[in-house]
């Protein structure tokens, strides 16, 4: 028996759990826990490990997660059973090259620390399924990464990354790769390799253009763009055929390939604030929508063809310049909400009538001539009667504006 923060334990102990403990430190006989699998140190206040560490040769499993740690000792090299390592929300700066010789570890967690920049040695965790190092201070990744050919999930975002190596596209097994939150302005084309990528997370960079190649990527289901400087997309996105959600807000598209029509799993579409003038026809094609946001660009229009998504529930139209709306709005049954304000309406479609579960209607900021019309009002007051999701009954009009 030794003795741990006043508690007596056996030394064949092996599963051990001393998270949450307020530990600052580990006696120097941790080490006498030879036969250990199974390790928890997270929630403490450890800034250092005892090199008696490397006693621990058995363990599987070691967490030190959300703990004070600075550094590594390079006696961590001897822990070669290890496949799961949680180092996340500590305050390494680097890790040591003896890292590489971990090579069983399956999953490591580096997230919330403050690295600048990764070892080479990383290329040789040839066996790592997922990698976690988001919201760190990396600006560069080794060419080494291209080594890791069995990962799955590939977590970067929250650094200052301004590039990808061309090597990321060995990674074909990659599912899931979250870069949001960087610096990047291009991608690679061998981007286009990662064809079992299902979520790809590219949201607040400096990205100006998507290659080509991002039409290879066949199985994405999620493609997140916002916040980059887009002002086109490349025809080859209508190949992504499997794409349920759709992200492109805060861009500067100034319109949308008619291939776009060709992504009928979509179910979410957000275009809010680029600076589009038309959306193409083909928008019709689109049946599986739900959500459609548009607010915030320069469009005039709408196509007749919006009549055919008539499985919206949500259609955002606000801060545009639409001057009308096609009496085939009212072919959008399942609305329950509906953006019109700040823009140069002066009538509504009788049609609007139509649109039954509406609970959420904004009209302000228009000069709307018809909206004593009987069947509007009817609208108007049917939608006052019905409380929406948040239990209340919402409908914006100008009333000044009524003539």
């Amino acid at each position: 028996m030794i003795l741990i923060n006043g508690k007596r334990v056996n030394k064949n102990i092996k599963h051990l759990d001393l998270s949450n403990n307020k530990l600052t430190q580990l006696p120097v006989e941790i080490g006498q826990l030879t036969q250990l699998t199974t390790f928890y140190l997270n929630g403490n206040k450890l800034t250092h490990l005892p090199v008696e560490i490397r006693q621990l040769t058995q363990l599987n499993t070691l967490d030190l997660s959300n703990n004070q740690l600075t550094h590594l000792p390079d006696e961590i090299r001897q822990l070669t059973q290890l496949t799961t390592l949680y180092l996340d929300n500590n305050k390494l700066t680097h890790l040591p090259v003896e890292i590489g010789l971990l090579t069983q570890l399956t999953t490591f967690y580096l997230n919330g620390n403050k690295l600048t920049h990764l070892p080479v040695e990383i290329g040789q965790l040839i066996q790592l399924t997922e990698l976690n190092l988001y919201n760190n201070k990396l600006t560069h990744l080794p060419v080494e990464i291209g080594q890791l050919t069995q990962l799955t999930i590939l977590q970067l975002y929250g650094n200052n990354l301004t590039h990808l190596p061309v090597e990321i596209g060995q990674l074909t097994q990659l599912t899931k790769l979250y870069l949001h939150n960087n610096n990047i302005t291009h991608l690679p084309v061998e981007i286009g390799q990662l064809t079992q990528l299902t979520t790809l997370d590219l949201h607040n960079n400096n990205i100006t253009h998507l290659p080509v190649e991002i039409g290879q990527l066949t199985q994405l289901t999620t493609l997140k763009l916002s916040y980059n400087n887009l002002t086109h997309l490349p025809v080859e996105i209508g190949q992504l055929t499997q794409l349920t959600t759709l992200y492109l807000d805060y861009n500067n598209l100034t319109h949308l390939p008619v291939e776009i029509g060709q992504l009928t799993q979509l179910t979410t579409l957000d275009l809010h604030n680029n600076n589009l003038t038309q959306l193409p026809v083909e928008i019709g094609q689109l049946t599986q929508l739900t959500t459609l946001d548009l607010h915030n660009n320069n469009l005039t229009q709408l196509p007749v063809e919006i009549g055919q998504l008539t499985q919206l529930t949500t259609l955002s139209l606000s801060n545009n310049k639409f001057t009308h709306l096609p009496v085939e709005i009212g072919q959008l049954t399942q609305l329950t909400t509906l953006y019109l304000y700040n823009n140069h309406l002066t009538h509504l479609p009788v049609e609007i009538a139509h649109l039954t579960q509406l609970t959420e209607l904004s009209l302000s900021d228009n000069m709307i001539e018809n909206l004593l019309n009987p069947i509007i009002q009817r609208v108007i007051r049917r939608i006052e009667n019905r409380p929406n999701r948040n239990n209340e009954n919402t409908i914006y009009t100008d009333t000044q504006n009524v003539k």
